[in-house]
Order: structure tokens, then sequence, then C-alpha cells
């Protein structure tokens, strides 16, 4: 009972036992988890960046985070909440809105794709539509294809340099020089300057070099071996996810050549078929699509986790809509704030930018609200968007 709560009880308030109960453990797990915080999958030390592996550090944060959200449904903490967000933000030209009090509204949420987020914001089938023409012509260029390749391979090489001694068997090895050879692929792609006319790069007339010509079907079958590396490696799962998610693109171009040994104008056609290949095929609900989206918005890949999704409520007259947030911190401390806000305004940017591009009847407010045991109560701003800090305390 002091861990767990049946979701058939939807919004009734638990036993004032319950509250008295579990507030002890979740300033003690605080205590134990302080700065720490779960980000793109992976427990991370917010004070180094290191990583966390241990599997009894993960049950305690995924226990922390569903006592919290249970714990902010009380009365008393839904009380606070309304009286200080309405003191706190008395100038603020967008009446706040005060939420989290439903069972729905605290559930977790990992955004991880378009189709997802349409379902939220309640976008029809014709609007997806919209949203997909808009976006696959920007988000399917050839160099963010190729950054967004390199930024997972990147991330995966330094994950492993940093877990070198949890990881140094066999499969590390080769997945490491898996890794190189991918890298040193890409780095033949496409045309190092893009405004370079064409005669800074002719073409070749000698024998084309083995090296610098290919097919991306390549590259396709060392992500194929690299997920093979990496099956047994456990604390890399969330980046061998991400290789399987752009082994869809890879499907769609395999046949695409690329070759450096040619002249400006034959690289851009290579550069146009790969845009016009990923454009036309890749779907709405496709992963691979979103990938290349966030990594288009953000410059990263990585999905975003979201601790309470709150939902979205009507102003005055239909006109303005606000988008409520939340995420569990474990500190108070200005980095583990700082990068609390950073996570929770992604996927606030990007519900918003799904709301306009589609273009969703009325004006988005976007609020984030950030919840920590013994926290002043405060409002940051952050790009346009309020946050709102709020203390977690036992009732007095």
């Amino acid at each position: 009972m002091l861990y767990h709560c049946s979701r058939e009880s939807q919004d009734e308030v638990l036993p004032f036992e319950w509250y008295k109960k579990a507030f002890p453990t979740i300033t003690k797990l605080t205590h134990q988890l302080k700065n720490v915080d779960l980000i793109d999958g992976k427990l991370v030390n917010i004070n180094d960046d290191s990583i966390v592996i241990d599997d009894r550090i993960a049950d305690k944060m995924h226990t922390l985070k569903s006592l919290v959200s249970m714990f902010i449904g009380s009365p008393w903490v839904q009380q606070n909440l309304k009286e200080n967000v309405e003191a706190i933000s008395a100038n603020t030209k967008f009446k706040p809105v005060v939420s989290f009090s439903k069972l729905r509204e605290r559930e977790p949420m990992i955004v991880n794709s378009l189709t997802k987020i349409s379902n939220f914001l309640s976008v029809s089938a014709q609007q997806r539509k919209l949203v997909r023409s808009a976006i696959c012509p920007q988000v399917t260029q050839h160099r963010i294809w190729t950054g967004a390749l390199e930024e997972i391979l990147n991330g995966l090489k330094s994950e492993m340099d940093s877990l070198y001694y949890e990881y140094s068997g066999k499969g590390s090895n080769m997945g490491q020089q898996i890794i190189s050879s991918c890298l040193k692929f890409l780095a033949h792609t496409g045309i190092s300057d893009h405004e370079c006319t064409s005669w800074m790069q002719l073409g070749s007339h000698n024998s084309v070099n083995s090296q610098s010509s290919g097919t991306w079907e390549e590259v396709l079958e060392m992500f194929n071996d690299l997920i093979r590396c990496l099956e047994s490696e456990k604390g890399l799962l969330y980046h061998a996810a991400k290789l399987e998610v752009m082994k869809e693109g890879f499907s769609q171009i395999k046949d695409v050549l690329v070759d450096k040994a040619i002249g400006y104008k034959e690289a851009r056609h290579q550069e146009s078929l790969v845009q016009k290949k990923l454009s036309k095929t890749l779907g709405y609900s496709s992963r691979c699509l979103f990938a290349l989206l966030l990594y288009y918005l953000y410059g990263h890949v990585r999905d975003i986790e979201v601790d309470l999704c709150g939902g979205i409520y009507g102003g005055e007259g239909g006109a303005r809509f606000c988008l409520c947030m939340g995420r569990i911190l474990t500190s108070d401390e200005e980095k583990m704030v700082k990068s609390g806000l950073k996570q929770l305004d992604r996927a606030l940017g990007l519900f918003k930018f799904i709301w306009e591009t589609a273009g969703m009847q009325g004006v988005l407010e976007l609020q984030g609200h950030l919840w920590c045991v013994g926290a002043k109560d405060r409002i940051l701003t952050h790009r346009g968007t309020l946050f709102f800090v709020h203390g977690i305390f036992d009732k007095k």
C-alpha cells in the first residue's frame, strides 16, 4: 500500500494514514538519490554527468517518483499548489492553471513518437498529414540525416569509453571498431562546404577510390553488426534501441550511392536522393522520422521523460489554452533544477511545435512544474515559458 496505489481508485483521495507513512519514505529516498536523475533512459549524477548503473538505485528512483506523484494529489498539497501558483504569478499576463489533481494528470510519459504527441493534443488525421508534409522536407535533409547518425554513434562511443571497465569484453572491443568504421564512412558522405560552387569540387579523372565510394547499405550492415555486439551490454541498450530506429531510414536509401570522387553537382544529386527517398517513405508513425525531428529541433535524438504528463486546459473563450507538464527532482540545487527545467522545456516545446504546425485553433501557452522535497516555492522563466518550483511538505 505504501509503494503502490490501484489505478482503479482513479481520483479518489487516499486515507490520511497513507500520506503520513509515505512522506518519511519520500524524504529518505530524496536524500539517498540526491542529484541523481533519469535522463535518456539512464540514471545520471547531475554533479559530474556520470552514469549510474545500479538496479537498486533504479528501483528507488521508480519508487520515489511513484510516491511523489501520488502525494501531489493529497488535498493539502493541492491547496498549497493553488495558493502558491496564484501568489507568485499574480503579475503574469496569462492566468496560471492549477493542475495535477487527477490521477491521469500525474502519470509519467516518455515522449518518443509523433503519434503519442498527436493523440495527446487530439490532432486529427487530416492535420497529421499537414504536419508530415511540413516537417519531412526539413528533417530529411542530408545534413540532418548524417548529423543524427553521428550524434548516436558519438554518444555511444563516449558512453562505452566512460564504462570501459564494465564493458571491456570482446563484444565491446568489436563494437568500438564498428563505430569507428561507421564514423569514417559518414565522414566521406556529402559535401564538406555546402556553399562551395561546382568549380571548387571537380570530379576525379582517376579510377574511383574504393574507400570513397559505396552505398548506404554498407552502413546498414555495420549497424546490424553493432546491434548484435551490444545485445548483452545491458547498460547500453538505450543506444542499441536508437540504432534499431535508424535502420528504417537505411532500408529506404540502401541503394543510394555514396561517392566523394565525383563533382559537386553529382554529390548534390546523391544528397537530394537521400532526402527525397526518406521524405517519401517515412510515415507519420515512423520512429526514425521522430528521431530526425528531435535532432532537427534540439541537436540530439534522445527521448524525453516527463514525470507528470499534466494536460491541456482551456482559457477564456477557447482562444487560449495552457499545456502543463511536470518533473520530479531529487534536490533543489541550481544544477539539478536547471537540468530538470531544460528537459521539461524540450518536451513542452515539442508539443507546441506540433500544435502550431498542425494548425490547431487557439494559442497554446506553456507551463512547467518542478517538484522537490523542501524546495522553496518560486517561479522561473526560460525562453518565455513559466516554470514553477514547488516544495513538497508534510501536512503540519
